[in-house]
């Protein structure tokens, strides 16, 4: 579905995301599909809601990643976590041992969202928000929720993460879309 010339970002989040940066979040993936940017995201209420009704709003390009068929009552999409996205997921969690079959779903989409189908097409950076800010592994705690996932992986890879719970989130993550989307129009033109 997708190819190297597409941008990607995985928009995530809390269900708890305070009403303003649910707003904001709906901005942004109009303001990235119409720069040509595939969403990412996993069909859960609040700030994954948010993303991807931004990006239907002007018809974006998107996967939506479900832990099961029937997921939230949302339409099948086929992006699904396999027991290699599960086996990511396992190596990242404190105590996977302890999860339930559902928990571990839900666990091994993140996965998906920031590296892909095939595990091999990451996003270009994850926009999120959770209650404690968190934007890397190392940080990541109990109050950071079930996005604590897909921040681990993308920061264990090197992808940047930005919590738009924390200050400057906002302007460093407009900062970023700007440089990587010159990168990509000075490689189109060579």
């Amino acid at each position: 579905m997708t190819d190297s010339t597409i941008l990607i970002f995985a928009g995530i989040g809390s269900r708890q995301t305070p009403p303003d940066v649910l707003q904001y979040m709906k901005e942004v993936a109009k303001r990235l599909a119409k720069r040509g940017f595939l969403l990412r995201s996993g069909a859960a209420d609040g700030a994954d809601a948010a993303f991807e009704l931004g990006c239907d709003q002007v018809n974006g390009a998107k996967e939506i990643w479900l832990p099961w068929h029937g997921f939230n009552d949302h339409v099948d999409t086929g992006f699904y976590p396999t027991r290699e996205h599960e086996a990511i997921a396992a190596s990242l969690h404190p105590v996977w041992g302890r999860l339930g079959p559902g928990p571990k779903k839900l666990h091994a989409r993140n996965i998906g969202q920031v590296l892909g189908m095939t595990l091999d097409v990451p996003v270009s950076f994850v926009a999120c928000w959770t209650p404690d800010g968190c934007e890397s592994h190392q940080t990541r705690g109990r109050d950071t929720g079930g996005t604590g996932m897909a921040i681990s992986i993308a920061s264990t890879r090197g992808i940047p993460v930005f919590n738009l719970f924390n200050d400057g989130a906002r302007e460093r993550l407009a900062e970023f879309v700007l440089s990587v989307s010159q990168i990509i129009r000075d490689d189109s033109n060579q």
